[in-house]
């Protein structure tokens, strides 16, 4: 991941809409949810949420599968993972002083 890709996914998640989506889906793990389900938690109106995912889906935060009639959408582990990897890859490095001019 470099910086521009990081600041688009940062972008994603930086509604607060599409930050619970996330979470909601990340505290349902594995199973994920559909769309009704994120509905009744969040109290997101159908239309809205779909936009909102679509962003996450996009930015490759959310990954959706079709289960006969019902789509399902889940929390995608890695790109979490490379996003919080790259914000901490320098972790307590520190910093070298920039050159001064005399």
């Amino acid at each position: 991941m470099d910086e521009s890709n990081a600041a688009k996914s940062l972008s994603a998640l930086g509604h607060e809409a599409r930050l619970g989506v996330f979470r909601l889906l990340v505290k349902a793990g594995d199973g994920g949810l559909n769309v009704g389900d994120i509905v009744q938690h969040l109290s997101i109106p159908p239309s809205t949420l779909a936009h909102h995912l679509s962003a996450l889906v996009d930015a490759g935060f959310v990954r959706q599968e079709r289960f006969g009639r019902e789509i399902r959408n889940f929390a995608d582990y890695d790109m979490m993972t490379e996003l919080v990897d790259f914000l901490t890859k320098e972790c307590c490095v520190g910093l070298s002083q920039p050159d001064s001019a005399a």
